[in-house]
C-alpha cells in the first residue's frame, strides 16, 4: 500500500536552505511507496494574483515577476515554458485591461507545475526515484473555474490507471489545487484545494494514510498565532475535523475529510521543519467529549433580511436559500426569530454585495407591499466557533464574554448540539478568542491591570503584585498583568507586563493620558480589565463610568467617588449595574481590615444595624493614643506622625476630620442611607487661626498647637484618654442617620481606650447583639497595609472574572 503526503506552500518556502522534506521522504519510503501532493512555493500564488490585478489596472509587475523567478527558480530546473506563459498572459490582460475566471485559473496553475516540476527533480537529484504527474491529466472538474468540483468518479478513473503505470516509482508527485474541464481546460479548486487533491487521491487508491504536512505542529485548540496559550491537539475524529475545517481552521480544506471517511483512511497534521513532533490524528476513532478547538471566520458578512409582513408566510426561507444557491453563494452560520420576521445569516465577504443584490430582485413585490422592509450588510463582524461546546456547560464562556463587554451579534447552535456559534463584532474578535480560550480550557486566566497612583500606597502595591505573581498563577491559575502605570504626568505601558524594573521603565514613559489607557486596551485585545485608582484627587472618580463602560471593573483606595452627592453615587451604582461591572473599596475605611464587606453581609441578611462607632483614622489614632500617655507636647507627636508617613503631606488634611467624615458617610451609604457629606457634624482639630496658612507656614508653626490641646489634656482624668471617634447613629432605617466625628475622653480600660499605635476599631451595634458590638479592629493606616488591601480587592474580581 502507499501513502499520500501533502506539502504546503509554507513548507516548501525553505527548500533551498535546509533538507528536512527530502529527510522526511526518504524516512517514509522505508514501509511503502509515496503519492506527493505539493502546493505552490511559498507565496506563489499570492504573488500570481496581485500581478493579475496589476497588470489589469495596466501598472507595472515586473519587480513581482523577479521576485517569482527567485521563488521558483533553479539553474538545473527548466522551467522556462511555465514562466514564458505567465508572461504572456499578463501581457495579455494588460493589453485588454480585464481578465477572466478561466485566464486566472491558468495562471494560477502554473505555480503548482512549478512547484511539482522543482521537487521531482530534487527527488531525483537525491537518488529517489520519482516521477512527476501532471494533475491537470488525472483531476477532473465541471467548468465552474475558480471553485471547480471534482468528478469523482472519472477523476478515480484516471488515476487509478496512471499510478499503475508508475508503479515501479518509489515516488510520483503531482500538484494540488488544480485540475482540468472534459475538454481540458485548466481549473482551480479553490484556496487550498490541495489538500482535497491529496484527500481524493487517498481514496481513490484506498491509501493506508495521509500525512499532511505544514508550518505549524497540528491543529491547536486556537490559532497559536493569536493564543499563545493554545495547545496542540493529539487527536480528532472525522465529525469534528470537518466541523473546525467548516468554521475557519486554516489547515483544513472544508471539503478534506469527506474523501477520507468511507475508507476510514488515517489523516495527521505535521510540521515539516519539526519532524519529531506528533502532530494532530484524524481518524475514525472516538474522542472524549469536550471542547476541541475554537476557530475563527474572517471575511465575512452578515445579511439581516427583515420584514414585519413575514409573520406566518410559507416558503420565505427557501426562496431566500433558492435564490442563493443559484447564484452559487454558498451560507454560513443562520439565525431566525421565533416571529419569523427576521432572519440573519453570514456569507463570504466577497459574496455579500451579489447577495443582496439578487435578494433584492426575489423579493421586489414583497417590498412593493412592505412585507420585506430591509435587506442589509454587515461587514464589520467576525465569527467565532466553538467546536465541541454543548448548551449545558455554554454559560461559563458566554458570562465571560458578557463581563468583558462583548455581546454577540448572533447566535447559532449546530443540529448536533455540540458546536456553538457566535457572530461578534471584528474589532473584539481576538479579544473574544482569549476569554473563551482561556475560560474553556482552563489556562492561566490573565486579569489585565492598570494602575494609577504610584506614590506611596501605588508603589508598594506594583512590588506586591508583581512579588506574588507567581505564587498567584500557580495557586489561582491567575495571571495578573499590570499592563499600564500612570501618575499626574506620565503614562506607561507594557502588554507583556511590568517586571521588577518598572520603575525604571516607567522613566522613558509617555505624556498622561487616561483615556490612553482605554486605547490600548482596546488596540491590544487586553481582556478582563481592571482600573486601580491610588490617588487622592476627583479628576479620576469623576472618568469612573468611562472606564466602566469601555470593560474596566474599578478598585479604589480613593474615597471621592464614595462620597460626592447621593445622586452621583447613585448614578455610578447604575452605571456599574447597566455594564455588569463591580466597584469594590474595601481600604475606604479601615485601610486592609475586613469592614465594608462585613457591614454589607450584615445589611444584606437582615440585620439591623443601629450604630457604628470607631476611631477611623489610624493617623488620629496614633497621634492621640501617644498624647493621651506620653509626656510630649502635641507638636512633638504630630511630628512623629508625619516622620512615619501616617500623614497627608498636609497634616490638616487629617486633623480637619473630613478624612473620617469620608468614611463615615461611606458607611453610612452602605446601610441605603442617602447622607450627604455637608450634612456630617465635623469637629476640625486645628485652630481657626492655623486653617488658613499655607502648607509651609503651617509646618512651621506646629508649636501654636501645644498650648490648645495640653489645656484638653490636663481635663483628663488618670482613667481617661483621648480618642478621635465617626459616630452613625440615628434612626437607621430611615432615610437618613446623624452623622458626627468628633474629638471625646474614653475609659482607658474600654475598647476605644486600650487602642494603640495606628489601629483603628470600629464598634458595630446591631439589634441582635443588642449591646454587645462587632468590633473589628486592627492596623488603620500605613502604605503596606492599604495596599494589601487594595491588591485583596483585585484578587476578588480576578477570581470572579
Amino acid at each position: 500500500m502507499s501513502k499520500v503526503l501533502k506539502f504546503g506552500g509554507k513548507s516548501l518556502a525553505s527548500l533551498h536552505q535546509n533538507n528536512d522534506l527530502i529527510e522526511i521522504i526518504k524516512s517514509h519510503l522505508e514501509s511503502s511507496s509515496l503519492i506527493i501532493v505539493v502546493s505552490a512555493i511559498g507565496n506563489t500564488t499570492d504573488l500570481l494574483i496581485n500581478m493579475l490585478l496589476k497588470a489589469k489596472n495596466n501598472e507595472s509587475y515586473v519587480e513581482d515577476l523577479a521576485l517569482l523567478k527567485k521563488l521558483n527558480f533553479s539553474t538545473e530546473i527548466n522551467n522556462e515554458n511555465h514562466f514564458q506563459l505567465i508572461e504572456n498572459i499578463l501581457q495579455g490582460v494588460s493589453l485588454i485591461q480585464d481578465y477572466s475566471l478561466k485566464v486566472q485559473d491558468l495562471l494560477l496553475a502554473q505555480g503548482e507545475l512549478i512547484s511539482s516540476n522543482v521537487i521531482t527533480h530534487l527527488l531525483l537529484k537525491n537518488g529517489i526515484n520519482a516521477t512527476f504527474l501532471n494533475s491537470c491529466e488525472v483531476i477532473k472538474t465541471d467548468n465552474y473555474f475558480s471553485e471547480a468540483n471534482v468528478n469523482e468518479e472519472l477523476s478515480e478513473k484516471l488515476i487509478v490507471q496512471k499510478i499503475d503505470v508508475y508503479k515501479d516509482k518509489e515516488v510520483v508527485v503531482l500538484g494540488g489545487f488544480i485540475g482540468s474541464t472534459i475538454d481540458n481546460q485548466i481549473t482551480t479548486l479553490g484556496r487550498n484545494g490541495s489538500n482535497l487533491t491529496a484527500a481524493l487521491v487517498a481514496k481513490f487508491i484506498n491509501a493506508e494514510e495521509f500525512l499532511n504536512f505544514t508550518h505549524v505542529d497540528g491543529i491547536y485548540t486556537a490559532n497559536p498565532d493569536w493564543i499563545s496559550s493554545a495547545k496542540r491537539i493529539d487527536q480528532l475524529n472525522y465529525n469534528e475535523a470537518n466541523e473546525l475545517a467548516t468554521f475557519g481552521a486554516n489547515i483544513l480544506h472544508a471539503k478534506t475529510i469527506i474523501p477520507l471517511v468511507d475508507k476510514k483512511i488515517p489523516l495527521r497534521i505535521l510540521n515539516t521543519l519539526n519532524p519529531n513532533s506528533k502532530g494532530t490524528l484524524i481518524s475514525s476513532a472516538p474522542t472524549p467529549p469536550g471542547v476541541k478547538s475554537l476557530t475563527v471566520l474572517q471575511n465575512v458578512a452578515l445579511i439581516n433580511f427583515y420584514g414585519k409582513g413575514l409573520l406566518g408566510k410559507v416558503g420565505v426561507d427557501a426562496r431566500i436559500f433558492s435564490t442563493l444557491a443559484s447564484s452559487n453563494i454558498s451560507v454560513g452560520v443562520i439565525s431566525q426569530g421565533s416571529s419569523e420576521r427576521g432572519l440573519g445569516f453570514v456569507v463570504q465577504l466577497t459574496d455579500a454585495l451579489s447577495a443582496k443584490e439578487v435578494l433584492e430582485k426575489e423579493f421586489k413585490q414583497d417590498f412593493y407591499t412592505k412585507d420585506v422592509e430591509s435587506i442589509s450588510i454587515n461587514e464589520n463582524i467576525s465569527v467565532l466557533s466553538i467546536i465541541g461546546q454543548d448548551l449545558k456547560s455554554f454559560h461559563k464562556p458566554y458570562s465571560a464574554l458578557i463581563k468583558n463587554g462583548i455581546t454577540p451579534i448572533l447566535f447559532n447552535n449546530s443540529v448536533s448540539g455540540k458546536n456553538i456559534s457566535l457572530v461578534i463584532e471584528k474589532d473584539q474578535i481576538k479579544k473574544a478568542l482569549h476569554v473563551t480560550h482561556g475560560q474553556i480550557f482552563g489556562v492561566n486566566k490573565t486579569v489585565n491591570i492598570a494602575i494609577v497612583g504610584k506614590g506611596t500606597v501605588g508603589s508598594v502595591l506594583i512590588d506586591q503584585i508583581i512579588d506574588s505573581r507567581k505564587q498567584i498563577a500557580n495557586r489561582k491559575n491567575i495571571d495578573l498583568n499590570i499592563f499600564a502605570i500612570a501618575n499626574s504626568e506620565s503614562v506607561y505601558f507594557d502588554p507583556t507586563g511590568f517586571k521588577e524594573d518598572w520603575n525604571n521603565l516607567f522613566l522613558k514613559s509617555n505624556p498622561n493620558n487616561l483615556s490612553s489607557i482605554i486605547d490600548f486596551a482596546k488596540e491590544n485585545h487586553l481582556e478582563n480589565l481592571i482600573l486601580v485608582d491610588n490617588t487622592a484627587a476627583a479628576s479620576l472618580p469623576n472618568r469612573y463610568e468611562e472606564f466602566i463602560s469601555n470593560g474596566f471593573d474599578i478598585v479604589s483606595s480613593n474615597k471621592i467617588a464614595n462620597t460626592l452627592s447621593f445622586s452621583s453615587y447613585q448614578k455610578l451604582r447604575d452605571i456599574l449595574k447597566k455594564n455588569q461591572k463591580q466597584y469594590l473599596y474595601e481600604t475606604n475605611v479601615g485601610a486592609g481590615l475586613p469592614l465594608i464587606d462585613n457591614i454589607k453581609l450584615l445589611h444584606l441578611s437582615g440585620e439591623n444595624i443601629t450604630k457604628i462607632k470607631g476611631v477611623f483614622s489610624g493617623t488620629l489614632s496614633f497621634i492621640f493614643n501617644k498624647f493621651s500617655v506620653e509626656d510630649k507636647g502635641f507638636s512633638e507627636i504630630l511630628k512623629d506622625a508625619i516622620a512615619n508617613g501616617f500623614t497627608e503631606p498636609d497634616p490638616r488634611d487629617d486633623l480637619s476630620g473630613t478624612d473620617v467624615a469620608r468614611k463615615l458617610l461611606i458607611l453610612a451609604r452602605e446601610l441605603d442611607l442617602q447622607n450627604e457629606l455637608e450634612e456630617i457634624t465635623i469637629q476640625n482639630l486645628i485652630p481657626t487661626e492655623l486653617q488658613s496658612l499655607s502648607t509651609a507656614t503651617f509646618l512651621e508653626s506646629l508649636e501654636r498647637l501645644n498650648n490648645h490641646y495640653n489645656n484638653i489634656k490636663k481635663e483628663l482624668q488618670p482613667n481617661e484618654v483621648l480618642r478621635y471617634v465617626g459616630e452613625l447613629s440615628g434612626d437607621l432605617q430611615k432615610n437618613k442617620g446623624l452623622l458626627e466625628t468628633k474629638l471625646i475622653k474614653v475609659d482607658k480600660n474600654s475598647p476605644l481606650g486600650q487602642l494603640t499605635g495606628s489601629d483603628s476599631i470600629f464598634e458595630i451595634y446591631t439589634e441582635s447583639y443588642e449591646d454587645r458590638p462587632i468590633i473589628i479592629q486592627g492596623a488603620g493606616a500605613g502604605a503596606k497595609v492599604t495596599a494589601r488591601g487594595v491588591f485583596g480587592d483585585i484578587l476578588r474580581l480576578a477570581e470572579k472574572k
